[in-house]
């Protein structure tokens, strides 16, 4: 008779990172490795590491613009069974995003601006600013197969 899987609990972490690519590596690396512990597949791992990575470069590039080189961001982060969400705020002005021109249409195209938003609602399943848009809220829950296979990983102690 096997054992039923153990769902490892929910890991959550928040931290205050400065524009410093080690800090942002290894803040990204511990929710990475909390997300391999919860047994999410490859194609979720990659979903919220480009959500994060896009997330943290828009608050310091586009949040941080006129504020000093060591103006920090908070991240909060939490790592569940079934949902991860992954909360980025900066100490910009903020921004409204509705006003941000889409960059698939073709009057567009050139302008470097929107990409990393419009990368993050493709992959996450919510997306929600607050804060006056100092704030992006991305929530990523495992679909009904993806927790399947999440699930069958979990009952043979595979990671991934």
């Amino acid at each position: 008779m096997t054992k039923p899987a153990r769902t490892p609990p929910p890991e959550h972490e928040t931290l205050t990172l400065r524009n410093n690519r080690e800090q942002i590596d290894a803040a990204e690396t511990r929710m990475l490795g909390a997300v391999r512990r919860h047994g999410y597949p490859e194609a979720s791992e990659f979903a919220l590491r480009l959500a994060f990575e896009e997330a943290v470069i828009n608050a310091f590039r586009h949040g941080h613009k006129n504020l000093p080189d060591d103006a920090a961001i908070t991240l909060d982060w939490k790592v569940e069974p079934h949902q991860t969400t992954i909360c980025v705020e900066d100490q910009g002005p903020g921004f409204d995003p509705k006003k941000i021109p889409d960059p698939t249409l073709d009057e567009n195209l050139e302008c470097p601006t929107g990409r990393g938003i419009m990368l993050i609602k493709a992959y996450m399943s919510e997306v929600r600013y607050e804060a006056q848009g100092r704030r992006v809220v991305m929530v990523y829950r495992l679909s009904g197969d993806k927790a399947r296979a999440q699930n069958a990983r979990a009952a043979k102690g595979e990671s991934n």
